[in-house]
């Protein structure tokens, strides 16, 4: 089976799960929050290498400020309750995005689980945080023309400074509740990804629905622009 090495997800849908459930926004985003725990463990027994998920992005910004402060504890909340079984499956936490606009108690907790799972060996768990495809670009070439590569930017160049540098290709993206939009993620990443769009919110996206869009990823024929 051509099991995707990386997989990127969009977990959307937390707070219209939660109202359905006649529960408040915050119960919906406690529950994606374990979640993620669940395609985390899926993802690695079914041999996928790095799995980012797009937990808070640079648009997020804009929800109440309440809701907020909620989202920004949540990252203890994970820590707290799962990070003895990633460390016992081996399972390595990194970031990408902006972390310095984020609560100094929110940027030690994940630089904590960071440190402590940096030695770990298996599958790479990503979570973008303050994150925007746009703003990923433009660092990459800022970065370049500090570096003094000015006259001529090359893909590959991009490719050395995006903030995914040391992981592979995205080869799927999964979005969960039905939108059709890729909500400014990885946007330089995605170009010939595999996108698969799920009909429900993220609190409801088990591990069994998870290994089918895996499956449906596998049936599919990847060209690249090119013949098969």
């Amino acid at each position: 089976m051509n099991i995707p090495q990386h997989v990127a997800i969009i977990m959307d849908g937390n707070g219209r799960w939660a109202k359905k459930q006649n529960k408040p926004r915050a119960y919906g985003h406690l529950t994606g929050t374990d979640n993620v725990r669940n395609i985390a463990i899926k993802a690695d027994e079914l041999g996928i290498k790095v799995l980012t998920l797009y937990a808070f992005s640079t648009e997020n910004w804009k929800r109440p400020k309440e809701e907020i402060d909620y989202l920004m504890s949540l990252p203890e909340v994970f820590i707290d309750k799962f990070l003895k079984e990633l460390m016992e499956r081996n399972i390595k936490i990194e970031t990408i995005g902006d972390l310095s606009a984020l609560p100094v108690k929110t940027v030690k907790v994940l630089n904590t689980a960071i440190n402590k799972t940096k030695k770990n060996k298996g599958m790479i768990l990503v979570f973008a945080l303050n994150y925007g495809g746009r703003s990923d670009i433009v660092n990459a070439v800022n970065s370049i023309i500090k570096n003094g590569n000015v006259n001529s930017i090359t893909e590959q160049d991009i490719n050395n400074h995006i903030s995914t540098k040391d992981y592979p290709e995205v080869d799927l993206m999964i979005r969960t509740s039905l939108d059709y939009r890729i909500s400014n993620f990885l946007l330089w990443q995605l170009s010939y990804a595999e996108f698969i769009f799920v009909d429900c919110y993220w609190p409801d996206f088990n591990g069994e629905r998870f290994a089918e869009a895996i499956a449906e990823y596998t049936n599919r024929q990847r060209r690249f622009g090119g013949l098969l």
